[in-house]
């Protein structure tokens, strides 16, 4: 079969027949031939997002919640003591971890504070497990402070020798740090105190960690933090959770009798007394008043700077030697000016204002008190001493 061409154009090359069609595939026959696999893949995508968007909503996550499978809770652990043949049973209300302690030994475990009585569960005997600094902690667990500050959450070494921690080594610890009471064991320690604090009570013994981070889905294969946990809980007792309640308790209405105000003491007649009153003033007020003219400016005879007035202050109590009363300004101008900085109000007391700035800069509180409050300098190296350590204090805050 012969294929007839066309004479050469005007450039030489030979033209294509009329009936002929090129060998490459054009963009029209690729979409012919691909527009199934791409309209599969639109309907795939609107699958997915259809989906996600119209599929079953989680509930909000609950920490540290036995029946909770999102990051923040314990699913995972609770499991995991469960097939270790530990018993978990999770309660929501003092009566019910009262009930279970009713059964026999167990252990506590307290995850959250709001809305129970801490006087009450105080008194159910056992082992506790306190997780955090809780309100009520000074009944659950006597003898703890909390006042060292917080700890940076980061893996930890024991240090201590408390078998629980020794076996687990490094674990995820931070929070709050805590120091114990006579007795106690301190492990996993931070700057400020140490993250777990264990010792022993009336009917067993309690342990208070800063932060429960290990025990969450999201930290539990890390480090120790598994062996942390079970050490710590699987003790062979079983353990009743106390977790917060999903609806809390209802609040019993108190009727309040209504108070009379001021305005029902008062005769009908005082109303009338008082509109005259103002009226009286207004008429007092028009006809006593002058009218003022318009403002004058003038101009200052000498501009002094800035810079001058500090400067010639500064050689007037040089030279009456008055250094206390330097020394309250420097020391009164840096605390209005870190006060806010801090977080804290202008009112604030001595005790606030040197905790807040120690813990934020990492000095030691006794000298930033005695820089603050402390008595004045004796002479004038002390004095330019005295002003360069609060520019140094000054300076830490604004670059933190």
């Amino acid at each position: 079969m012969s294929v007839t061409t066309r004479p050469p154009d005007a450039g030489g090359a030979p033209t294509q027949a009329a009936g002929s069609r090129p060998a490459s595939p054009t963009a029209r026959s690729a979409w012919h031939g691909g527009r199934i696999i791409v309209l599969l893949g639109v309907i795939l995508v609107l699958v997915a997002i259809g989906s996600v968007l119209l599929g079953p909503q989680r509930g909000p996550s609950r920490a540290l919640d036995p029946d909770d499978t999102s990051l923040a809770g314990s699913k995972a652990l609770a499991e995991v003591l469960r097939s270790r043949g530990v018993t978990v049973d999770r309660v929501d209300s003092v009566q019910a971890a009262a009930d279970k302690a009713g059964t026999g030994p167990r252990l506590l475990l307290i995850t959250d504070m709001s809305y129970f009585n801490e006087y009450a569960l105080s008194r159910i005997p056992g082992d506790r497990l306190i997780v955090g600094d809780l309100p009520g902690l000074d009944a659950l667990a006597p003898g703890v402070r909390t006042d060292q500050g917080p700890a940076r959450p980061r893996s930890r070494e024991p240090e201590c020798a408390l078998p629980a921690a020794t076996a687990a080594g490094s674990a995820y610890m931070g929070g709050t740090a805590f120091t114990g009471p006579a007795g106690a064991t301190g492990c996993y320690p931070s700057r400020k105190g140490y993250t777990l604090v264990s010792f022993p009570n009336a009917g067993g013994v309690t342990t208070v960690v800063g932060d429960g981070g290990f025990m969450t889905n999201q930290r539990l294969a890390e480090d120790g933090n598994a062996a942390l946990a079970l050490n710590l809980i699987g003790t062979g007792k079983p353990v009743t959770w106390l977790v917060r309640p999903e609806t809390p308790p209802p609040i019993a209405e108190v009727p309040v009798e209504r108070s009379k105000s001021m305005y029902d003491l008062m005769p009908d007649s005082i109303r009338w007394t008082i509109y005259m009153s103002l009226v009286a003033l207004a008429v007092t007020a028009f006809w006593r008043g002058r009218r003022l003219g318009p403002v004058v400016t003038e101009k200052l005879p000498v501009v002094v700077r800035a810079a001058e007035t500090v400067e010639g202050r500064g050689r007037l109590y040089r030279a009456r030697r008055a250094r206390q009363r330097a020394a309250d300004s420097l020391r009164a101008g840096t605390i209005d000016r870190l006060a806010p900085r801090l977080g804290l109000a202008s009112g604030a007391g001595q005790h606030e204002v040197v905790a807040a700035l120690a813990a934020r800069t990492g000095q030691d509180p006794h000298q930033v008190g005695a820089a603050l409050y402390g008595p004045p300098p004796v002479d004038d190296a002390g004095l330019v001493g005295l002003a360069g350590y609060l520019d140094f204090i000054e300076r830490q805050v604004s670059e933190l």
